[in-house]
């Protein structure tokens, strides 16, 4: 079961969505001194964006490891011409490991941990975090009945043992008498 670690959020009402403009009103330009006031401000509420958004995929994609898929970013563009990241998404691997309660439990407290990792969790990592928290409950689950079937089994199998010796001890007892018997005879 992949998850999505899913970070697109609405983005403020002060960024117009320049890539549903015409064609012509974007004019891609490399110099930010040719913007207009309203195009730096736009610019400029772009570049944080793009730096949260990376920043918050980033702490998925550390934190996830060998967990954790490729990054996927949503774009815009820009007064500049250039893309600008305005949300994003991280695949994580959120499956029980076969068999495994140990395995599972080990590798959801990762995933739990990718999920939460950025500054500010969107809705989608904490449901994702809640996912994994069941799953890691369920194998705990799977490995505290399994822990118990074996230290059940194991008393069973210890008194079959002492019950083994105890009908072998009046036969060592007189193997040990007749042995005794026998030296004491032969003084």
């Amino acid at each position: 079961m992949a998850s999505s670690i899913n970070s697109i959020a609405p983005l403020p009402s002060t960024l117009p969505v320049v890539n549903n403009a015409a064609p012509s009103a974007i004019s891609p330009r490399n110099n930010p001194n040719e913007l207009t006031e309203d195009q730096q401000k736009q610019l400029q509420d772009l570049k944080n964006r793009d730096r949260e958004v990376r920043a918050h995929e980033s702490a998925h994609k550390t934190v996830g490891g060998p967990y954790a898929g490729a990054v996927t970013y949503e774009t815009q563009t820009g007064p500049d011409g250039r893309e600008y990241a305005i949300g994003g998404e991280t695949q994580i691997d959120a499956s029980p490991v076969p068999g495994k309660p140990e395995a599972t439990i080990r590798k959801m407290d990762i995933v739990i941990r990718a999920a939460l990792a950025p500054a500010e969790p969107s809705s989608q990592d904490y449901a994702v975090a809640r996912s994994a928290q069941q799953a890691r409950l369920e194998a705990q689950r799977e490995l505290s009945a399994q822990q118990n079937e074996e230290s059940t089994a194991s008393p069973l199998s210890n008194l079959a043992l002492l019950n083994e010796s105890a009908r072998n001890a009046p036969k060592a007892i007189a193997d040990k008498a007749v042995d005794a018997y026998n030296y004491a005879s032969g003084l």
